[in-house]
């Protein structure tokens, strides 16, 4: 008889999701959330509060004096500075989610999750892609939210990001965020049954 023991208490995974903005990512996300046992990492910033934003809801709200000496403790997963304001991820928060038994959802950019791969960070890595440039402009122009110049930043931005998608473990086209949904959390449930 094998001596063999498996753990009913295991580490929550830690899910990292990417993709170009546009591509639905962040519904897919908030609709993982719903009913699930997932945490969701929360940033850190030093951007300016918004209207309605609470401290440990939307976002951590930091100085910059805060941020850079969390940089210097090694506070951060990842962390960048983004139109002149910081943005990362507090190591401490995943881990005591994580800790939980809970699975962490991370939805960062290219550059983000690249940092971690970086450092080798044991994550499921997941690339959501547009089911072509065309649609994802459709999908950019449909929000109504960015002038025609950044419209075309963001499209040169997506296919620059969307080479890197090749260092994923996986990759899916976004089509209909039902079937995503399915497939994000097929991914999840195997996962969690892996040797390694």
């Amino acid at each position: 008889m094998s001596n063999y023991k498996i753990s009913n208490k295991r580490k929550g995974l830690l899910i990292v999701i990417s993709a170009p903005s546009g591509c639905g990512k962040t519904t897919v996300v908030k609709r993982l959330r719903r009913g699930q046992r997932i945490g969701y990492s929360i940033s850190a910033t030093t951007r300016g509060r918004r209207t309605g934003e609470r401290h440990g809801r939307d976002y951590f709200f930091m100085t910059v004096r805060q941020f850079k000496d969390g940089i210097k403790r090694n506070d951060f997963l990842e962390w960048a500075k983004v139109f002149g304001n910081y943005y990362g991820t507090l190591k401490g928060y995943v881990q005591r989610l994580q800790a939980q038994g809970k699975d962490v959802i991370l939805d960062i950019d290219v550059q983000g999750a690249q940092q971690l791969m970086r450092k080798g960070v044991d994550a499921t890595y997941i690339f959501m892609l547009p089911p072509n440039v065309m649609e994802l402009k459709r999908r950019l122009m449909k929000r109504r939210t960015d002038t025609r110049a950044t419209i075309q930043k963001r499209l040169s931005l997506a296919k620059k990001e969307m080479a890197c998608a090749p260092r994923y473990d996986y990759i899916m086209v976004n089509k209909k965020i039902a079937e995503t949904m399915r497939v994000i959390k097929m991914i999840i449930q195997s996962e969690k049954y892996k040797t390694k």
